[in-house]
């Protein structure tokens, strides 16, 4: 069984050094992969070390440049001292709680987009929060896929919008509503395989192994067996077949998303996804009884 777990560096506040690291790393790609959003930075206040370890974990690893603070009058320094795309706030922050950091934030006239965290019965809290000018809200215990989605949508709308669809050959992908798409025809997909086809889409051409897909699709303390992995890549395979698009076993690497050679002509409004094909003998599809 694959459990998640919290085997993360842990976060430095206002990690300029990794913020060189990681444009230097765009910079020294290959450019396989193409996607209309640029890489945003957002600031997480949040006093629990695991939670807060596994939030800056997934979303670096969706292209976010992240810092991380754990009390409330770090998340205000760090809020008057640099700027953030978009603030990731926990109401039960100590030394200043995140109701004190939102309402400072909002008196100085900040416009930044503000996702705050509560606990389920707080509902109290939820009202305040978005009465001072929260944007969203999400209860603890929350699914990660769901949070990687809104921060998607803050983030658009803190940019003022932007391709909501990701193309990729005739498949298409609506980020916001969630839901896939051939030739116009909606794709019968369950959540966890829209989930796994999210992660493999914002990583076409590019390999994808099975400890970031249990990252993406369950939620922290789930555990999930590499046949059941094998069994959501198999599924989601046959559901594309029609569409040209094919997803790849390297093994010993991963999955990867491939597609017919075409360019399609692109949709307005849609982000195109491209990636250099693959040679051919560089993977072989295997069978889905067939670990990695």
């Amino acid at each position: 069984m694959t459990k998640k777990t919290s085997f993360f560096k842990p976060t430095l506040p206002f990690s300029g050094c990794y913020r060189r690291q990681y444009a230097t790393a765009v910079q020294e790609s290959d450019h396989s992969f193409t996607f209309s959003a640029p890489a945003m930075r957002i600031l997480i206040a949040e006093d629990d070390h695991l939670l807060a370890d596994a939030l800056t974990q997934s979303l670096r690893q969706n292209g976010y440049a992240v810092d991380a603070v754990s009390d409330g009058i770090a998340a205000d320094t760090a809020l008057l001292s640099q700027e953030f795309d978009l603030l990731i706030l926990d109401l039960g922050l100590p030394r200043l709680s995140g109701l004190e950091v939102l309402q400072r934030l909002r008196q100085k006239n900040s416009k930044l987009p503000v996702l705050i965290l509560t606990a389920a019965d707080s509902v109290e809290q939820r009202v305040r929060g978005l009465d001072l000018g929260a944007d969203d809200y999400m209860a603890k215990p929350f699914s990660l896929s769901e949070l990687e989605a809104r921060v998607r949508a803050l983030t658009r709308r803190g940019a003022g919008g932007g391709a909501t669809m990701v193309r990729h050959g005739r498949l298409v992908f609506d980020q916001t509503g969630r839901v896939a798409s051939v030739d116009d025809k909606a794709l019968e997909l369950s959540a966890r395989e829209i989930s796994l086809l999210e992660i493999l889409l914002t990583r076409a051409g590019r390999m994808v192994n099975k400890s970031q897909i249990v990252d993406h699709l369950c939620q922290w303390g789930e555990e999930v067996s590499s046949n059941a992995i094998e069994v959501y890549v198999h599924r989601l395979r046959k559901k594309l077949e029609p569409s040209g698009v094919r997803i790849a076993t390297v093994r010993g690497l991963g999955y990867c998303l491939q597609r017919e050679t075409h360019e399609p002509e692109k949709a307005v409004g849609v982000a195109t996804v491209t990636a250099k094909p693959i040679p051919t003998n560089a993977f072989q599809i295997v069978s889905p009884r067939e670990t990695l």
